[in-house]
């Protein structure tokens, strides 16, 4: 009873863990392609072209037309976790701390949240809430 208690627990643990995923469609792909008409969306170039999440997949972004964009690999890697390539000092993207869609960066001093992940690892979000926390915790 203990070993089918246990593979049952297994198997929905792994179900779970595939659920959510940072797959890419090919048809989304395609559609993305096209609509940005197969260059970065921050410098306009067209090599190392990378699909990025707009609302980062760390913050429940989906991998929806309506949230993927074409990046290059340079503007992709600085844009990170965050809404800001800092290459280019552009915002393409969404931040998922605070749900802020200005085209301009705050100057109130924020903080790293105090919160852990799934994984276990520190939030890498930053947040101005007075408890320490982003949104998500």
């Amino acid at each position: 009873m203990k070993k089918l208690t246990l593979i049952l627990s297994l198997l929905l643990v792994c179900s779970y863990g595939f659920s959510q995923s940072r797959y890419i469609p090919a048809a989304v792909k395609k559609i993305v392609y096209t609509r940005d008409g197969g260059a970065c969306q921050c410098c306009g170039g067209s090599v190392d072209l990378e699909y990025d999440h707009i609302t980062p997949f760390s913050c429940g972004g989906q991998s929806t037309t309506s949230n993927i964009q074409l990046l290059c690999l340079k503007c992709n890697r600085s844009k990170s976790n965050s809404c800001y390539c800092k290459i280019h000092d552009r915002k393409v993207g969404t931040n998922c701390c605070d749900g802020n869609t200005s085209t301009t960066r705050s100057t109130s001093s924020a903080v790293q949240c105090s919160g852990t992940t799934k994984k276990g690892a520190r939030c890498r979000n930053r947040t101005t809430n007075s408890s320490g926390r982003c949104h998500l915790h």
